[in-house]
């Protein structure tokens, strides 16, 4: 397995995660590397410091609670658009290391274009499961989404190769979601 590889995985992975749960990544990113279990490049030490653990651990776990309470999770949502998605592209370029700075920038792109696709996708599929009156399909997305954000995570220093695959497949997904949310929300407007 290739270190280029790896470091490739590791930027896709953070990105994509951070679109669904970011507070949930930097805590495991930054807990599997402070015991060892996940080697950051050095300009992602910083996620293993104790108080960025903490802070991110605590807003995990705000994040769990606020995202099982339909309607405000989409509120949550709105808001984490302006927070997930650039750090879901700083993440990726730092997730490189110590390469030439137009590397990073292109990273830092693409990684922005992942975490904002796979956050819209995942917004938009819980403001239209928001539309259900009961809340057990709003805990199956979210708890679906966290057991997607581990096992991603997992993949991507399981099985670099693998995961990118999938997470092509999933973006070809996720666009195709898009696609259909944009038709929902466009539907309810018009009712409006």
């Amino acid at each position: 397995m290739s270190e280029p590889l790896q470091a490739i995985a590791l930027a896709a992975g953070l990105a994509w995660a951070s679109g669904l749960r970011l507070y949930l990544v930097v805590f495991l990113a930054g807990a599997l590397a402070r015991f060892g279990y996940l080697q950051l490049p050095d300009t992602l030490a910083v996620l293993q410091h104790p108080l960025v653990i903490g802070i991110a651990g605590a807003l995990a776990f705000a994040e769990l609670v606020a995202d099982k309470v339909p309607a405000f999770d989409s509120l949550w949502d709105g808001f984490q658009t302006f927070i997930r998605i650039p750090a879901g592209a700083l993440l990726a370029a730092f997730a490189l290391g110590e390469v030439d700075p137009a590397w990073m920038v292109a990273a830092g792109l693409i990684g922005g274009t992942i975490t904002a696709g796979t956050h819209f996708a995942k917004a938009g599929s819980r403001l239209a499961i928001n539309t259900s009156p009961e809340p057990f399909s709003n805990w199956i997305a979210s708890f679906g989404e966290e057991g997607m954000v581990v096992g991603g995570l997992w993949a991507m220093l399981a099985a670099p190769g693998v995961f990118l695959a999938l997470l092509a497949l999933f973006l070809i997904v996720a666009g195709f979601v898009l696609v259909k949310v944009w038709g929902f929300v466009g539907r309810l407007l018009r009712r409006v």
